[in-house]
């Protein structure tokens, strides 16, 4: 089998799977699915699920699509060619209630040809309300699927993700972080394709015990709506950070990607407040001072 396709045949059981997961987890809701073809190559199959009795939105999205960079795609990636070929699953959970934190999951491969093409993806949390148990539960799955290819691995992709999801205009992260890699192949890793596609599934394999252990925890506690007031204005962070510095939306539009499937990211309802300050010594005062870059959760 070619080398991508089992990339391929990989994600697609993994979108599956997590699929699946949810559905048990809600309890309520299921996906709706639509298979999509991209004009230039490829296509998808985007999986939706609304108005759940925990998940208010979410998205767990495939694609393989392939055809030719754009100019601006192949200055950013500093390479020439310009066939390509691109596969991933994405996910965004945003939760109804707001202590239950929202979930952000990418793998992907992407290949011009043998000697240009790499593994990317992580996972990070977007706590409305941080819970310091229940991120510390997060990151040590993260780090024991690390571990299990490299212990140098977790320390180095928290940094990553640390830097990559930080909200420069706010100066501050969008929230606590997890692991984010880029680029990934044998002369960086130390491990082969094989390996970095079996890396990757793990990761993937991560995201249901790690997401479904934190909707029990809190699925079931009262909220006031003061606390959803600032659910609403933690969302509209992550809103614009999807605009204005992810690398992924940047990508799929750049590549004539399909608008409602790249924009699945954005929460269902976001506010902007002037000048919002939160009260000293007050729960959004804690989750405010931890939005920081270096936190040792692990």
């Amino acid at each position: 089998m070619v080398f991508r396709d089992k990339v391929v045949e990989a994600y697609q059981k993994i979108q599956d799977e997590i699929c699946q997961g949810l559905e048990l987890a809600d309890g309520k809701t299921f996906f709706e699915e639509e298979i999509w073809n991209r004009e230039g190559g490829g296509g998808g199959r985007t999986r939706i699920m609304q108005h759940g009795d925990v998940i208010e939105k979410g998205g767990v999205n495939f694609s393989a699509v392939h055809g030719k960079l754009p100019n601006a795609v192949k200055k950013a990636f500093k390479v020439e060619s310009e066939d390509f070929f691109a596969t991933g699953v994405s996910i965004v959970m945003h939760p109804g209630n707001p202590l239950v934190p929202i979930i952000h999951m990418n793998i992907r491969y992407f290949e011009m040809d043998d000697q240009t093409r790499w593994f990317g993806g992580g996972i990070d949390l977007t706590p409305h309300y941080i819970i310091d148990t229940d991120v510390r539960y997060f990151h040590h799955l993260l780090k024991q699927t690390c571990d299990e290819f490299d212990p140098s691995f977790y320390a180095k992709f928290k940094t990553q993700a640390d830097d990559y999801f930080y909200i420069k205009h706010r100066e501050e992260t969008r929230g606590v972080g997890g692991i984010f890699y880029d680029r990934l192949k044998p002369e960086n890793s130390g491990l082969s394709f094989d390996q970095l596609l079996d890396f990757s599934v793990a990761v993937g394999n991560t995201f249901i015990p790690a997401y479904t252990e934190l909707i029990e925890r809190n699925r079931d506690k009262e909220f006031t709506e003061k606390e959803q007031e600032w659910q609403y204005l933690r969302r509209s962070r992550y809103a614009e950070f999807n605009l204005v510095y992810d690398a992924g939306t940047k990508f799929g539009l750049e590549t004539n990607g399909r608008i409602e499937s790249i924009l699945m990211s954005l929460p269902p309802l976001a506010k902007w407040v002037y000048n919002h300050q939160t009260l000293p010594d007050s729960p959004e005062s804690y989750t405010q001072s931890k939005l920081k870059k270096g936190i040792e959760w692990a």
